[in-house]
């Protein structure tokens, strides 16, 4: 497994690569949710890449770049350990120039960005289509492969690529979930053992809504309201139903309907977002 850290270099040894290229975009601070994806990657591809870059273009004023988790040499361990071939962990500088302000950006369509986590991270899902468009002409990957824990990005990215014609296929993979449910995330290492606590009622939320569907309640307030009470030691953004082919909000759950949710747990003001299919 090669470590590259420069753009001249990962393309010497694309060139050199034979067969399928399977993707995982990532951002470090690598977990089970993350090497489930790589799984699927090598299982299907004679090749596979993983980047890992904090983008910083993706995050917002007042959000957590400067603390997000960097742990390069835990995470090429993991990635050595399940047959990667490539890791690309670029410097900033290499990826976007010495002024990251003034970029060329692939910005989504307002129907996909204002709302949910698009409405309350601003520019948010510009800077992820731009660093993944850059990522997928980079590593010609044939295959990339992404979880569904981030539901509206899959959706996004899945529209950038048919809008766009970029010659790869999208993957999308299951949420990986802790025993206690809690869906994996690289943020959950900010979480102490009481916010962890209270972080659970968010998936305790989405799996009291599959119940209720179950038993015949199909009215999204009811679901709303029951779910609030679950979460009411949370600080809640939203809880949101879409259809998952368009995601236009839904009034009354189909079997189309992705409930999402977003909340920050109090104490350490850590956001998790997570979501389920009804």
């Amino acid at each position: 497994m090669k470590i590259i850290d420069n753009i001249a270099e990962l393309k010497k040894e694309i060139a050199l690569l034979n067969g399928s290229v399977g993707l995982v975009p990532t951002m470090g601070a690598l977990h089970n949710g993350h090497k489930s994806l790589i799984n699927k990657s090598v299982s299907e591809n004679k090749n596979t890449i993983v980047s890992i870059f904090v983008n910083p273009i993706q995050f917002g004023a007042n959000e957590d770049l400067d603390k997000y988790p960097r742990q390069l040499q835990e995470d090429a361990k993991l990635c050595e350990s399940a047959g990667v071939n490539i890791i690309f962990a670029p410097k900033v500088s290499e990826m976007y120039g010495d002024d990251k302000n003034n970029l060329t950006l692939i910005c989504p369509p307002y129907f996909a960005v204002d709302k949910l986590c698009g409405k309350s991270r601003p520019g948010h899902f510009d800077g992820v289509c731009s660093v993944v468009a850059k990522l997928f002409n980079l590593t010609k990957a044939n295959k990339a492969y992404f979880g569904q824990k981030d539901a509206q990005q899959l959706f996004i990215i899945q529209k950038m690529v048919r809008d766009l014609n970029f010659d790869i296929e999208i993957i999308p993979c299951p949420i990986v979930r802790e025993f206690d449910n809690l869906a994996l995330s690289s943020r959950n290492q900010y979480l102490s053992t009481k916010d962890r606590a209270d972080a659970l009622n968010i998936s305790k939320a989405l799996f009291n809504a599959k119940k209720m569907v179950g038993e015949g309640i199909k009215q999204t307030r009811a679901i709303i309201d029951a779910s609030l009470k679950i979460m009411e030691n949370l600080d809640v953004e939203y809880i949101e139903f879409v259809d998952k082919y368009t995601f236009e909000f839904q009034q009354e759950v189909n079997e189309n309907t992705i409930m999402l949710i977003a909340a920050r747990v109090q104490d350490s003001n850590t956001r998790l977002i997570d979501n389920i299919n009804l």
